[in-house]
């Protein structure tokens, strides 16, 4: 384990929103700034989303369940809308879509990939 606090910094105000590409599919109008790398896992387990207005991604499943948390804007879960300061827990399994008519951002922490349905 590294014992140097930089290591496990991220300065997400330095980087760069990167369009949302998964499996080869672009998430038109959705943007991604990753927190934390999971080496082991191949992939990020937190991450920054950032909704156009008008985005949408499509409906799916959370095998390990997920956290959402709305940084500014306004974000639509399954006919709920979800405002700055909102917390989401969605237990594993749970299936749903995002939408935001106003545009967004948010806190995601998803521990596995999710499932396009």
């Amino acid at each position: 384990m590294n014992t140097d606090i930089q290591h496990y910094i991220t300065k997400s105000n330095h980087t760069e929103w990167q369009p949302l590409i998964e499996k080869g599919i672009h998430y038109k109008g959705i943007f991604v700034k990753s927190l934390r790398y999971d080496e082991a896992a191949g992939r990020s387990k937190t991450i920054l989303l950032q909704f156009e207005p008008g985005a949408h991604y499509p409906y799916h499943n959370h095998p390990a369940g997920e956290e959402i948390f709305v940084l500014q804007g306004e974000a639509i879960v399954e006919q709920t809308t979800l405002h700055a300061g909102d917390y989401l827990y969605t237990p594993p399994g749970f299936k749903h879509s995002v939408t935001s008519h106003t545009g967004c951002t948010l806190l995601f922490v998803v521990p596995e990939e999710v499932e396009i349905l």
